[in-house]
């Protein structure tokens, strides 16, 4: 193989859109990038959500206001209207209790979106992933 082998595409405007290989290449990456994706999405997927928790908690729900099903990642501006709806799922819920906090963790950026629901407001406070 040699660098001829390889083709860049760009758009009307110049701009690079991809690179194409001939196949022989691909079969010696693809385990490499396949084993390269992998571990965060394998990661994501064995982590179970506490649902009976939130379920719990919106079932004693006993605030002056709706239940908010509204997450807004305050670091990466990553939000929707409804965590629970969304496929895939934008926010992943690590915590949820009776006193009114609720955690989520943001799958774009891994941020820790935590709202404190009190008897007349909700506290949002969000912070960046920890990095190991």
């Amino acid at each position: 193989m040699t660098t001829s082998d390889i083709i860049h595409a760009f758009d009307a405007q110049g701009k690079p859109l991809g690179v194409f290989i001939p196949n022989a290449v691909w079969e010696q990456l693809n385990p490499t990038v396949k084993q390269a994706l992998t571990p965060n999405r394998a990661k994501r997927q064995e982590i179970k959500e506490p649902l009976a928790d939130w379920d719990m908690l919106v079932s004693c729900w006993d605030f002056p206001y709706p239940v908010d099903t509204d997450v807004h990642c305050q670091l990466c501006d990553n939000q929707t209207q409804d965590w629970k709806a969304d496929t895939p799922r934008k926010f992943q819920l690590k915590a949820a209790n009776l006193g009114g906090l609720v955690s989520f963790e943001c799958n774009q950026c891994q941020a820790r979106i935590r709202k404190n629901h009190f008897k007349d407001t909700i506290d949002v406070i969000c912070t960046p992933a920890v990095s190991n």
